[in-house]
């Protein structure tokens, strides 16, 4: 059967981007550098024991007590074993690359649910960048940005991205039709019926899609250790190639560490009930 160059043609893209799209990529990487260094600073200068404090506090006001105890106890372990800095540099990535998911998701997820023809066109490039697997993004990060932890960024945010995209048009489309039509007939315009209607009541789902970027965030920019993209996944990439098991168990206890905490003050966003804003 004939065949296809299909990895040809999409090397022969990929050259040409590199090529002729350089002044915009290293802008957004200048960029991208810039965000992930600021928020890696302010993680990393605030002392352990505050931010600690800090991570308790606020999970025990979105949860409970358990989970702020059980954050004190695993920060405090991850201090102990001395990957603080590298935890720290992996919550910046993985804030940056979430943040940058919900900017470009959220649009993306009203749109499809306010658009029959929209959706048709965006489930299947979300089913394309969730089946694909994650170590394919990874080359074409490194030849648009080099080495580091920019192209960590932009290959996790290409795949953690889809499911705050499908649980904001998921959650807006099953907002109950009946609750619509009041709006309505009280005079909401479309603007007043999305932002204090329709998203307030969206709310837990979207967030259920906020927990699923996060959770998909930490497990690729892990994986983005394998481009320079440091943090807990140079601890754990550095144990395999070394053979280390040790230094790589503990690495890889920092990550469960942070992902059961990241993943139980989310879930305690979610659980929270959504409230309608109405005018007096």
């Amino acid at each position: 059967m004939f065949r296809i160059p299909i990895g040809k043609y999409v090397e022969i893209i990929i050259d040409w981007m590199t090529d002729k799209l350089e002044p915009l990529f290293a802008l957004v990487r200048n960029i991208l550098l810039s965000i992930v260094d600021g928020i890696e600073i302010v993680l990393t200068s605030i002392p352990f024991y505050i931010m600690i404090l800090i991570i308790a506090l606020i999970a025990w006001k979105v949860r409970n007590k358990n989970v702020a105890i059980f954050s004190i106890i695993g920060l405090l372990l991850i201090e102990s074993i001395g990957l603080w800095n590298e935890t720290m540099l992996t919550l910046s990535l993985v804030t940056t690359a979430t943040i940058i998911a919900l900017v470009i998701g959220l649009p993306l997820g009203i749109w499809m649910s306010r658009s029959d023809k929209a959706d048709n066109i965006i489930r299947p490039v979300l089913d394309f960048m969730q089946t694909m697997p994650a170590f394919v993004y990874l080359i074409p990060a490194v030849y648009f940005f080099n080495l580091g932890p920019v192209p960590g960024v932009f290959a996790t945010v290409i795949f953690a991205m889809p499911p705050v995209v499908r649980l904001t048009s998921l959650g807006i489309r099953q907002v109950p039709k009946d609750v619509i039509e009041a709006s309505k007939a009280f005079g909401s315009t479309s603007k007043q019926l999305l932002f204090k209607v329709q998203i307030p009541l969206a709310m837990p789902t979207i967030l259920a899609g906020l927990n699923q970027t996060i959770m998909l965030s930490l497990s690729m920019v892990v994986i983005s250790a394998m481009i320079g993209a440091k943090g807990l996944g140079e601890v754990v990439l550095n144990g395999i190639q070394r053979m280390q098991v040790g230094n790589g168990f503990e690495g890889g206890l920092a990550v469960v560490i942070l992902a059961m905490l990241l993943d139980r003050i989310t879930q305690g966003l979610g659980d929270s009930k959504p409230k309608l804003k109405t005018k007096n």
